[in-house]
């Protein structure tokens, strides 16, 4: 079967690269799915959960807080300021995460508080959401 080579890269590091059958990912206009040979692309993507079926059929998870997808027929990088592995993410963590930014929010005195709390409130609502499908396909 053929594969397509994916590499998802945050600032501090590697997060995955390897070979893989198909990647779904939350885009900036909707979920794209990407098999081998797809059509070359350049996209702003959403905060969520990467998904990676790998060459033997296993999945790999991994959630991004944006960033950008390059899409190649041979090739498909992830370039995102945040990105953590499924299995490495914390529901404690990411739960007090997101009530600090609820909090944020009812305290925001300016416009640009008010869009930051939002943004952080965005991003760990994604990062919830990608934990709870890691959970569920465990």
């Amino acid at each position: 079967m053929a594969t397509i080579h994916v590499d998802v890269v945050s600032a501090e590091a590697s997060i995955f690269s390897g070979e893989a059958k198909f990647v779904a990912l939350p885009g900036e206009a909707g979920e794209l799915g990407i098999y081998p040979r797809h059509t070359p692309l350049i996209t702003r993507i959403k905060a969520g959960s990467v998904r990676i079926e790998k060459e033997d059929g296993t999945e790999e998870f991994v959630f991004v807080a944006g960033g950008i997808l390059e899409v190649q027929p041979h090739c498909v990088t992830v370039l995102s300021d945040t990105a953590v592995r499924g299995k490495d993410l914390d529901d404690e963590k990411a739960n007090a995460a997101k009530a600090a930014a609820e909090d944020a929010l009812k305290n925001a005195k300016s416009e640009i508080d008010m869009a930051k709390a939002t943004s952080e409130l965005a991003i760990m609502a994604a990062q919830i959401a990608a934990l709870r499908k890691f959970r569920q396909k465990k």
